[in-house]
């Protein structure tokens, strides 16, 4: 991934990198020129396609084409589709990860491991009011939190956060790729999520939907 390029929420960003990403000769593709500035929930959603890519040159039998279109399609709205699930305030990456039956979501420090997708929440606020910011964890030193994502408002890169600015925090992990296929049976639009830019929710409901691990 580039360095910098700055940090651009507005829509214009979301349209852009919407634009820049597409699926071709069965690859999907990343034009980052094109993308420029982007923001956090973009960062980490290309960072899935990369990792996605990865795995189908070992084996492009757990994810066939006509079941990896939809990860293409970021010309969605929040809650829609794959990208748009991923990109909805919330727990969005953890639902998807519930879901779709691919993996794990835990909100324990001590069980996290570098290369984890992580949501970091600032506030206790949680959907239509929230401050948030979506990342990959890069490890942690005494009260020190490594991560890495388009950050403001310098963009991609590594940054660091003390872990008594975070109020909320849930990481997910990617254990069963070849679950990934489930995406095909995914509906147009999971609700709750969607539902994230209107109301405000607990996390007691985010625990519920997201079926997040408790660890001993």
């Amino acid at each position: 991934m580039p360095k910098g390029s700055g940090y651009d929420a507005s829509q214009t960003a979301v349209d852009r990198l919407g634009s820049s990403v597409y699926l071709e000769n069965g690859v999907i593709k990343q034009d980052l020129k094109a993308i420029n500035s982007t923001f956090c929930s973009g960062a980490t959603y290309l960072v899935f396609l990369r990792t996605i890519e990865q795995l189908r040159l070992r084996s492009s039998i757990f994810l066939p084409e006509k079941k990896y279109v939809r990860f293409a399609n970021l010309g969605v709205q929040d809650g829609e589709e794959i990208f748009g699930r991923w990109n909805a305030n919330g727990p969005g990456t953890a639902k998807l990860f519930a879901d779709l039956d691919c993996g794990i979501n835990f909100t324990s420090y001590e069980h996290a491991h570098r290369g984890d997708f992580m949501k970091m929440w600032w506030t206790n606020a949680i959907g239509k009011k929230e401050r948030g910011h979506s990342v990959i964890y890069l490890g942690s030193q005494g009260d020190q939190i490594h991560y890495w994502s388009a950050n403001y408002p310098e963009g991609y890169g590594s940054k660091s956060v003390a872990k008594s600015q975070i109020k909320h925090v849930l990481f997910s992990r990617l254990t069963k790729p070849a679950k990934l296929a489930n995406a095909n049976r995914l509906s147009p639009k999971d609700s709750f999520l969607a539902d994230m830019l209107r109301k405000e929710f607990t996390w007691r409901e985010v625990s519920q939907f997201c079926d997040i691990k408790v660890y001993p």
